[in-house]
């Protein structure tokens, strides 16, 4: 019974959400978000990377916020071990989706490693979103092709507008980058916990930021989480203890 209970957003599909329904919602992110590839295609050129350099990224990599961490690490003049460790930290959340939506999409094993590929934020929100097993495998698939073929067109056409314009930095286009990626974050932090590691971890960055190489800072905002986890703990606890108290 309890294996039931736990897998009961996980049943196929009776008569829920149309196939027209999910395939409309998945085009609508994967368009939405697949379109900013054009600012990660101008930051990356800008900061120094090649054309083919920028494009292996999206093509290889595929994971926003970390090719957006990663060339603004080398933009700042970081060390490129420091700037991929930084990439590396935040594309990590994706092995933990990953367990999620194995249970969830259930697809085969030939099928598993190349769906590891599209297994991102964008692909696991549509994903879970859904009523049962049939759409979810649906959104999933139309959310990770038109996205992984949008960001991957608009990230070479970024590059190609950003070595034709020359300099980004007199255009300002150098903050495309960080400008999107904090607009695909914020609509992401609904809880006070969440935004409270949000805040520290901007004062966390920002404070370390003249006294740090390059990335580092970036890497120390990740203590932002088990700041926060601790001191909420111990205020849960104190709360406990003063409720036993009163009793």
């Amino acid at each position: 019974m309890a294996d039931q209970t736990a897998f009961t957003d996980i049943r196929a599909d009776d008569g829920g959400k149309p196939d027209a329904a999910v395939v409309r919602d998945s085009l609508g992110v994967g368009i939405a978000v697949g379109l900013s590839g054009f600012a990660f295609g101008v930051t990356s050129a800008g900061c120094g990377l090649s054309v083919w350099q920028t494009c292996a990224l999206s093509l290889l990599v595929f994971t926003g916020a970390s090719q957006f961490a990663l060339v603004g690490a080398l933009a700042a003049g970081g060390n490129p071990l420091t700037a991929a460790a930084g990439a590396f930290f935040l594309g990590v959340r994706n092995a933990f989706y990953g367990l999620r939506l194995s249970q969830l999409l259930a697809l085969p094993r030939a099928v598993r490693p190349f769906a590891a590929h599209w297994v991102i934020d964008e692909t696991t929100a549509v994903s879970l979103a859904q009523p049962g097993r049939r759409a979810a495998r649906l959104g999933f698939a139309v959310t990770g092709l038109t996205l992984y073929v949008l960001w991957n067109l608009t990230t070479l056409l970024g590059a190609l507008g950003a070595e034709a314009v020359g300099d980004t930095d007199a255009w300002g286009l150098d903050a495309a980058g960080p400008a999107v990626f904090l607009a695909l974050l914020a609509p992401m932090l609904r809880t006070a916990s969440e935004r409270t590691v949000a805040v520290v971890a901007v004062l966390l960055g920002l404070g370390l930021l003249p006294v740090l190489p390059a990335g580092v800072p970036v890497l120390a905002a990740a203590l932002a989480v088990p700041v926060v986890l601790y001191i909420e703990g111990r205020h849960t606890a104190g709360r406990r203890d003063t409720e036993e108290e009163r009793r």
